[in-house]
């Protein structure tokens, strides 16, 4: 499998470009590109939330616990005093930090059903339902966010199926088929568990016709030949 730094790495040069087009394109702005740029780089972490000693799941519990206390101080700042808001951060970043994350890599097996293509559709349609319903984002760039997460978690994955080929003599890996994965019988109930929770996701999410119709328009695709060379060598080939 695909170390971390080739996991970041890529995760990040594919986001940006992929970023980069549709900012030029002018369907997102300023702030929408970092985001799908961040969000593609996170995704390409994110399938190995399931190994215990990984970065992604290190760093990532850091944030989220951060993230949490923060969330407890904003919503109880005006009703605690600051001695009770620095014990509600401190205990609000403690329980996400040691006793969830204590609990999630207790009951996660690495390559199990989190490093799957269902876990990681529900990670991104989720994030577009949150970032919609909730945080009252655009609905262009709520589905843009939620892609760019999907889309960075299927490099990794397929980053680690393609490291899974023993390229000197052509042969398949004991790894090859445990990354980019839809089912394994073993997990029944829980791949049956995500589906049901993808079905549920699909119901619920955003209005994805006008979405479709925005991205499909040539409207806005048009505008990458405008400026897509340096003046110079447009110049030299016209």
């Amino acid at each position: 499998m695909a170390n971390f730094n080739t996991h970041l790495n890529v995760a990040f040069m594919a986001s940006g470009v992929a970023s980069l087009t549709v900012y030029k394109a002018g369907l997102i702005d300023d702030s929408g590109f970092l985001m799908c740029v961040v969000l593609g780089t996170m995704g390409g972490l994110l399938p190995d939330l399931d190994s215990d000693n990984s970065t992604p799941i290190k760093l990532g519990f850091n944030i989220i616990s951060f993230v949490f206390a923060f969330g407890l101080v904003m919503h109880w700042r005006s009703e605690l005093s600051l001695l009770a808001l620095m014990t509600l951060w401190l205990a609000g970043y403690g329980f996400m930090r040691y006793v969830v994350f204590y609990v999630f890599t207790t009951m996660t097996v690495h390559r199990g059903v989190i490093h799957s293509v269902p876990y990681m559709a529900i990670l991104g349609l989720g994030l577009t339902c949150l970032s919609y319903y909730l945080l009252q984002a655009p609905l262009t760039a709520s589905w843009f966010y939620g892609l760019f997460l999907f889309s960075g978690a299927m490099v990794h994955l397929l980053l680690d199926e393609l490291y899974s080929v023993n390229l000197s003599n052509m042969k398949m890996k004991r790894s090859s088929g445990t990354a980019m994965k839809f089912y394994q019988h073993k997990d029944k109930w829980w791949y049956l568990s995500l589906y049901v929770l993808l079905a549920l996701l699909v119901y619920f999410a955003p209005p994805f016709e006008p979405f479709w119709q925005q991205i499909s328009s040539p409207t806005p695709w048009a505008q990458l030949k405008v400026g897509m060379l340096p003046t110079m060598l447009e110049n030299m080939l016209y």
